[in-house]
């Protein structure tokens, strides 16, 4: 993906960052009840990373289970807003492609970000996530499953570009890759990765990933 195009993701972000909650949660019933819920049951504990954190929806349940908490966001707006919920953890800015982590975690969790990570930074960005993670960490994804493409938006000729529109009528284009359990498997598979997928009906998709032996 050009520079040009992440930069755009960037930048679609920190405007929606005042109306996220709203769109991205507001039509789910009790989405932080089902947010605290799947949390409490996956347990992320010891020193936890979570990369992408936005508005803190998911940062304020991982608090709750963490020894410590460092999380990373490269919206400075998001952070702000995420800051206030978890006001105990650490908060970076930073671009998660660019960033180099200052130590190894027990766990590294990311919500509804993978998605957001084309195919041309798939293998980069797990690398960054390994050299994150301690030896016997684990890996928590949560996202969207494929049929959420169904309510995107494609740009002409591509298939992972889609553009969106804000509340404020602007327009913007960023990526949306919903990636099922056969292509996560096979990609972290090669990427030395053992993975196990389970679909948490009807939307959400959950990985767990640690590296092979």
């Amino acid at each position: 993906m050009s520079d040009r195009r992440w930069d755009e993701q960037v930048a679609y972000y920190r405007r929606r960052a005042g109306e996220y909650d709203a769109t991205a949660y507001g039509a789910l019933p009790d989405a932080g009840d089902r947010i605290g819920a799947l949390v409490d049951r996956l347990r992320p504990s010891g020193d936890v990373l979570e990369i992408a954190c936005g508005t803190g929806m998911w940062t304020r349940h991982l608090a709750v289970h963490a020894r410590t908490l460092t999380v990373i966001d490269s919206a400075p707006e998001m952070v702000t807003l995420a800051r206030r919920r978890a006001p105990g953890a650490t908060f970076l800015v930073a671009d998660v492609l660019d960033w180099t982590p200052p130590r190894r975690f027990d766990t590294v969790f990311f919500a509804f970000w993978l998605s957001h990570v084309p195919t041309s930074a798939f293998d980069r960005f797990w690398s960054v996530v390994r050299a994150a993670l301690s030896e016997d960490g684990r890996v928590i994804v949560v996202d969207d499953q494929p049929t959420a493409a169904d309510e995107e938006t494609y740009v002409a000729g591509s298939a992972e570009v889609v553009e969106r529109r804000l509340e404020d009528g602007s327009r913007h284009r960023l990526i949306k890759l919903p990636r099922g359990p056969g292509e996560l498997t096979a990609r972290l598979g090669d990427l030395g990765w053992q993975v196990g997928i389970e679909r948490v009906a009807p939307d959400w998709l959950i990985c767990q990933a640690r590296p092979t032996p």
